[in-house]
């Protein structure tokens, strides 16, 4: 039986959000899927020495995990998907890949609930940024998305909004842990500090 291109169908999704996803996604654009996101579940992925298809189907639930704000960002997850079942049997992926992708990608959706080592780790390099040095400047960047989208925050709201999501997060990965939890933590006491001199003033991006 032949393979499905996976290659090809990452391209699709590249393309397609390149040309469609709208100019004020800082957060959610092809930064955060390609360079982000997909590598990251990769290393993780490579940790767990996962074989080449399962990390092939990994990179493409990655690819395709935020397609869906060509749509809309209201449930992006089910846009995503269903944008994956029509496009994906074009690029030979049979029925059973299309379901594993699926489950991937709806894996992601808050609160997110993962069934398989799969779903953990795509999961968990969604939220690799939250131990990551570049957080902040990522954390800009979805702080000016949400206000596009009419969320306005003032520095002690956002910082109260973001230590609360912080501090309920976990990793569900042995290996996401070893790797972003100290950078998380510093992350924590670092809100922890600019709430102690956060404005209640509206915040203008």
């Amino acid at each position: 039986m032949n393979h499905p291109d996976y290659n090809a169908a990452i391209e699709y999704a590249r393309s397609r959000m390149e040309k469609e996803l709208k100019p004020y996604l800082k957060y959610h654009g092809l930064e955060h899927t390609f360079d982000h996101v997909l590598p990251a579940a990769v290393r993780l992925a490579e940790a767990y020495e996962l074989d080449k298809d399962d990390i092939d189907l990994l990179k493409v639930a990655a690819a395709y995990h935020d397609i869906g704000w060509i749509v809309n960002g209201y449930e992006h997850e089910k846009e995503s998907v269903r944008i994956a079942q029509a496009v994906l049997p074009s690029f030979g992926f049979q029925e059973e890949s299309i379901d594993q992708i699926t489950g991937i990608i709806l894996a992601t959706h808050p609160p997110q609930k993962p069934h398989n080592l799969l779903e953990e780790i795509m999961v968990d390099a969604d939220l690799d940024v939250l131990g990551r040095d570049d957080f902040w400047k990522r954390n800009a960047d979805l702080r000016f998305e949400v206000s596009q989208n009419g969320q306005v925050f003032n520095d002690r709201e956002w910082y109260l909004s973001q230590l609360e999501f912080l501090e309920n997060h976990s990793y569900f990965t042995e290996a996401a842990r070893q790797l972003r939890d100290e950078g998380k933590q510093a992350h924590i006491e670092e809100i922890e500090t600019r709430l102690e001199h956060a404005s209640s003033k509206s915040f203008h991006p």
